[in-house]
C-alpha cells in the first residue's frame, strides 16, 4: 500500500553502488525506514542521494512490520535547505537529528514534535547574528531537547525537588539573604531537580548554578541566559541523555567542543 507523507531524513547509509537505506521522521507515520532504490544514479527519481536533513513529500510502500519500506517518490521542499554555512548550526541540528533517531520508535507518530523539529531546524537555518550565533543555537537546541523529552514521555521535573516536591522559587540577584534551600541539582535517575536537603540521595546528582537553576525552573529565561549559563545547561542535557541512551550521543563533542 503506498503512503504519502511529510518527512524529514534523519539518517542514510549505503545500501549499495547505487541505493541507500534511509531513515525518516515523518509527521504521520512517525520513524520509518526505507530503501530508496537507485537514488545514488546521476539520473535519480529523488533527484540525487538523499542527504541528512533533506524534508519534503515522500510516498512509499508502507509495511509496518521488520522489512524495509520501499521509498518510489521524494519532492524536496524548496528554500529548505541543511545550514551548512554555519558549522556550529549545522552541529546542533545534526545533534536533534541523532535523538530524534535514537528516542522514537518505528511507525509511532508524534506530530506534534515533527512540528517542533521542522521549526528547530527552521529557526537554526535562520540566524543570521554570528557574534551571538553559539548562544542563540544553545538556547534553540535547549528547548527542542525539552520539547523532545515530553513528546516521547521523558519529560523531566524542573520546577520542583523530585523527592520532597518542595518547589523552587526564583531569587533575585540583589537579594543579599541567600537561603540554603536555593542550592539546587539535576539528577538523571530522578529524571529531574533535586534539592540541598534531599540530594544526598541521588549519586548522579549535578549542581547547578543559580542562573542555570532558574532557566530551568522557568524555560523563558532560556531565550535570555548568556552562553556560558547555556553551555552548563546543556553539559547536565548531555549527560541526561548519555544516561537515557546508555551510551554518549555522537554529536554532543561538537556543542560542547570536547
Amino acid at each position: 500500500m503506498l503512503t504519502k507523507d511529510l518527512a524529514i531524513c534523519i539518517h542514510a547509509v549505503d545500501y549499495s553502488e547505487t541505493s541507500q537505506v534511509v531513515t525518516f521522521f515523518t509527521r504521520e507515520t512517525g520513524k520509518i525506514s526505507v530503501i530508496a532504490k537507485g537514488s545514488k544514479r546521476p539520473k535519480s527519481a529523488f533527484g540525487g542521494p538523499i542527504e541528512i536533513l533533506a524534508y519534503g513529500d515522500i510516498v512509499f510502500t508502507a509495511t509496518g512490520g521488520e522489512k524495509l519500506a520501499t521509498l518510489t517518490e521524494f519532492e524536496q521542499k524548496p528554500g529548505f535547505n541543511n545550514p551548512a554555512e554555519n558549522l556550529f548550526a549545522l552541529n546542533c541540528a545534526l545533534f536533534g537529528a541523532e535523538l530524534v533517531t535514537n528516542l522514537t520508535d518505528e511507525y509511532d507518530p508524534h506530530p506534534q514534535l515533527f512540528d517542533n523539529f521542522v521549526q528547530f531546524l527552521q529557526n537554526v537555518r535562520e540566524i543570521r547574528d554570528t557574534s551571538h550565533e553559539p548562544r542563540n543555537n544553545l538556547a534553540l537546541l535547549i528547548l527542542f531537547q525539552l520539547s523532545l523529552l515530553k513528546e516521547v514521555g521523558l519529560q523531566p521535573i524542573l520546577s520542583y525537588c523530585v523527592n520532597c516536591r518542595t518547589r523552587y522559587e526564583r531569587r533575585d540577584t540583589s537579594d543579599k539573604i541567600r537561603a540554603t534551600s536555593d542550592e539546587l541539582y539535576f539528577s538523571s535517575s530522578a529524571n529531574g531537580l533535586v534539592c540541598k536537603d534531599c540530594e544526598a540521595g541521588f549519586l548522579d546528582k549535578i549542581r547547578l548554578s543559580k542562573n542555570a537553576a532558574d532557566c530551568l525552573s522557568d524555560l523563558k529565561l532560556i531565550a535570555l541566559a548568556d552562553e556560558k549559563t547555556l553551555l552548563e545547561i546543556e553539559k547536565v542535557f548531555v549527560r541526561h541523555f548519555t544516561e537515557i541512551l546508555r551510551r554518549p550521543p555522537k554529536m554532543a563533542k561538537y556543542i560542547l567542543g570536547i
